[in-house]
């Protein structure tokens, strides 16, 4: 259910870090939550952030979520695919990344889950 390929949020956030970049998208568990997705908010490529900075929200039919990046860096893609057909999240929330982020403190990865350690948080 969670793929051990990548890191974990608590927010509920999932990071592939490879290459110095991290592809970043939402867990099933966060998906599941949410119910039907209808709209997705993703930032301007160019953007730097935060590690735990808000970088955009995520609209279902029962409430809107803040999407939190799971580590610092500066966005280099959006998937503007997923803007467009948002409820792919909800078919392939493992597959449907949002944003790619150029790391800027590798460090961070170390305040991440791996699958087992989040697998126990989502329940």
């Amino acid at each position: 259910m969670y793929p051990a390929d990548r890191k974990y949020s608590k927010d509920h956030e999932w990071i592939i870090l490879a290459g110095g970049e991290g592809r970043v998208g939402i867990t099933n568990y966060a998906q599941k939550q949410l119910g039907d997705v209808v709209f997705l908010e993703l930032p301007e490529v160019g953007r730097t952030l935060k590690a735990g900075e808000v970088f955009g929200t995520i609209e279902s039919v029962k409430a809107v979520s803040e999407l939190f990046a799971p580590v610092s860096g500066q966005v280099t893609a959006v998937n503007t695919a997923l803007v467009a057909k948002p409820e792919t999240v909800n078919k392939d929330p493992n597959g449907s990344w949002m944003i790619v982020l150029k790391v800027s403190n590798p460090e961070e990865e170390k305040n991440l889950l791996d699958e087992t350690q989040y697998a126990g948080l989502a329940v």
